[in-house]
């Protein structure tokens, strides 16, 4: 339970932030959110915010060329993992420096968590996840340790790499069958929502990346419950309309 506590932590710190706050503006938190927020997302380690955003705004921009940072017509491996053992190509330097990320460091908690990135990490990622386990209720330190931390670590960034190789390679595209980004069930389940992916990269303002309703998306209803506490204001949504009249015009007809 431990683990997966940290596991759904870890998972919010880059879905509802890096991702949907921080990347696509979607909606605004409050700076406890924020806070919060830019922890899990420390206990994430998949970069700092500010990088993380950065890569993943050129992958929007120039996705599935040479200028996306994980372009998945290079294969699933590149897209999954293999980007990350490469140097970048010099499109996505050279393309990405064009682009304006001016707002992430006008945010101080980006700048702070940044500034202590690597401290931030091994106090969230690895430290607090061992502790506390063995703190509070006597767990071993090597169980407290491959688990909460290490075992939990793995699982995350797989899941989140998914979301870069499978949802761009396999599953329908009801929304924009132009486009490679597709619907992926088991994306959806592992990465708590990100899945929807063909909806997400034809609509990337809309908060839930996804269409709203009884589908599986726990990001969307943490972002929910936060709006109910007063921490979140100015969800954007796509309208039924402008999703409707896309579905007829540009996607596969799955939907």
């Amino acid at each position: 339970l431990s683990a997966y506590f940290c596991f759904l932590m870890t998972a919010l710190g880059v879905t509802a932030g890096a991702h949907r706050l921080w990347s696509h503006r979607s909606y605004k938190a409050k700076l406890p959110l924020r806070i919060f927020l830019a922890a899990a997302n420390s206990m994430a380690f998949q970069n700092d915010i500010y990088e993380w955003c950065r890569d993943h705004r050129v992958h929007h921009k120039y996705s599935e060329t040479d200028a996306d940072p994980h372009n998945a017509s290079r294969g699933f491996f590149f897209a999954h993992i293999g980007w990350l053992f490469m140097r970048k190509h010099r499109d996505v330097i050279e393309k990405g420096r064009k682009l304006d990320f001016t707002d992430l460091l006008d945010d101080p908690v980006v700048r702070f968590q940044r500034k202590y990135y690597k401290s931030s990490v091994v106090l969230m990622c690895f430290v607090i996840p061992t502790f506390v386990p063995w703190y509070l209720w006597g767990e071993s330190l090597w169980n407290a340790y491959f688990l909460a931390s290490i075992l939990r670590y793995t699982i995350s960034l797989n899941v989140a790499w998914l979301v870069n190789s499978a949802a761009h390679m396999y599953g329908n595209r009801p929304y924009d069958k132009y486009i490679n980004p597709r619907q992926n069930t088991l994306v959806t389940l592992g990465a708590i929502g990100e899945g929807f992916h063909n909806y997400h990269h034809t609509f990337p303002f809309d908060y839930s990346a996804s269409e709203l309703g009884l589908k599986f998306n726990p990001t969307t209803w943490f972002i929910d419950f936060m709006f109910w506490l007063g921490l979140v204001t100015d969800r954007r949504q796509a309208p039924k309309e402008m999703i409707q009249a896309r579905k007829e015009r540009t996607g596969d007809g799955s939907a």
